[in-house]
């Protein structure tokens, strides 16, 4: 029987599709490239005595493109956007023209929130004073934060394309405005994989007020495969939720039931070759490791009483500050990246008392976390970034107390993992209103992060719908300034 009468067998030659031929026929060139595919994205690995040559651990450490600084980042989100005028900008001269209507030729085309941009300035509320070596200039509210000045570089002269929460959030967090790009954290996973085998290698916990309001597109993981998206602990209670066995569910029971889903998973995996199944095994196998890993790591408990009290930390109490000791367990047991959520920052009114509490929940946690991570040789391999989303109107909202949103400039912090320490970087106009030196945009600031840790920011890409996409999408220059 020749080789076409093979084919033909038992079948209408009619039938036979060219899908048919790459699917089924010995030759295997759809298999062959989708394997090659698998490889390039991380979810194939080369044959080994122990597992099968079509699947590898998803979070496995990778390599980047070169030596990096830093290894981990621990993102503090102070969303619904602090002023930067009360906080970090000190402008003499808003003080002065408080009350008065800002020049026409300022707030030409200007579009804001909800206020008119004709609205009167409002002058700063709080007293300003340098500190450190550096003599960086800061807020009475941040007396912790002016103890580690010396260890971290202000940015002023930040920018956006957002003027409103949702949108601005999910800008900063995945480069996009839209709904459905992967997270920073996620991009970041993608290309590093993760050290902790024990914990997700994203991890995310909110306090304040409520939920950040973009939501879980902060921390989802896009187009890109789930098992890099974040996984959100909670400090109080139980830390993930179902994360524990029902009852009646032993652990001889549930290790039985977990070996025979992954046999029918990898069964599955090597029919279709779909990369959300290897990230539901790597999920369910996770989850069966955390359920140790979890309380040991949330037992805040075990810490000396002079770390808990140099966070103000209470074991048992949710809040931010016991969040940052969490965060600061986490990277020791090499989970990449953290992120902490702290909404309570909108300030269209009520100002002056709203943002005193503010500070008070999270000033002396995040100078904490950066002696912390310092006296245990961590800080230089970690990055701490303070910021929100966009910064607040000169002009006055709400009466006499009170800013709008406002994308034209605004000020964030980042310490460790290679960032030059003590710098002072940018300027706003006298007024605060526009970044006028050393501006800063979000996708700069991505691509120099990425940089940090080891990535050309042009070059990690995901292919999705015929075009690769990246974190930058087709913008971002490193911010040389900002590198030790």
């Amino acid at each position: 029987m020749n080789c076409q009468a093979h084919l033909y067998r038992g079948q209408d030659p009619k039938l036979l599709t060219r899908r048919w031929f790459f699917k089924d026929c010995a030759i295997g060139l759809g298999a062959l490239a989708l394997h090659q595919l698998f490889r390039e994205a991380g979810f194939a690995a080369p044959e080994s005595p122990t597992r099968p040559p079509v699947l590898a651990d998803p979070l496995a450490p990778k390599q980047p493109h070169h030596a990096g600084k830093a290894k981990n980042v621990i993102f503090l989100f102070m969303a619904g956007a602090p002023s930067h005028l009360e906080l970090f900008d000190y402008k003499p001269q808003l003080a002065r023209f408080d009350g008065t209507l800002p020049p026409p030729e300022l707030v030409k085309g200007y579009r804001a929130a909800f206020i008119n941009p004709s609205s009167t300035f409002l002058g700063p509320k709080f007293k300003f004073a340098r500190h450190g070596r550096c003599g960086a200039e800061l807020s009475e509210l941040l007396p912790n934060l002016a103890e580690v000045v010396d260890e971290i570089a202000i940015v002023k002269s930040m920018v956006t394309d957002a003027f409103n929460h949702a949108p601005a959030q999910i800008f900063m967090n995945t480069g996009s405005t839209q709904f459905g790009r992967p997270s920073m954290g996620a991009w970041i996973t993608y290309g590093l994989g993760s050290e902790s085998s024990d914990l997700p290698g994203f991890v995310v916990f909110s306090s304040g007020a409520k939920g950040p309001s973009g939501g879980n597109s902060n921390w989802g993981s896009g187009f890109l495969p789930t098992v890099y998206q974040g996984v959100q602990f909670r400090s109080g209670g139980e830390p993930v939720l179902y994360l524990s066995n029902p009852r009646g569910l032993d652990d001889s029971l549930q290790r039985r039931s977990l070996d025979a889903l992954e046999r029918l998973n990898r069964l599955r995996f090597e029919a279709i070759g779909d990369p959300e199944i290897a990230t539901r095994i790597n999920s369910f196998e996770m989850a069966y490791r955390m359920q140790s890993s979890a309380p040991e790591l949330m037992d805040i408990a075990r810490e000396p009483k002079h770390i808990l009290e140099l966070y103000g930390a209470e074991p048992g109490k949710a809040s931010f500050a016991n969040n940052c000791l969490l965060a600061r367990r986490l990277v020791e047991r090499g989970v990449r990246f953290v992120q902490l959520f702290h909404e309570a920052w909108d300030q269209h009114g009520n100002l002056v008392a709203d943002l005193k509490k503010n500070c008070r929940d999270t000033d002396r946690a995040c100078a904490a976390l950066v002696k912390d991570l310092k006296q245990r040789g961590l800080l230089e391999e970690t990055i701490v970034i303070w910021g929100g989303e966009f910064g607040r109107t000169p002009m006055v909202q709400g009466g006499n107390d009170g800013r709008d949103h406002h994308p034209n400039a605004f000020t964030l912090w980042l310490a460790g993992g290679g960032i030059k320490a003590g710098l002072t970087l940018g300027e706003t106009d006298e007024f605060g209103f526009n970044a006028v030196k050393d501006r800063v945009h979000v996708h700069d600031l991505h691509a120099t992060l990425l940089h940090l840790l080891g990535f050309d920011h042009t070059r990690l890409t995901f292919r999705f719908q015929g075009r690769d996409f990246r974190l930058t999408d087709v913008h971002g220059e490193i911010v040389e300034k900002l590198l030790a």
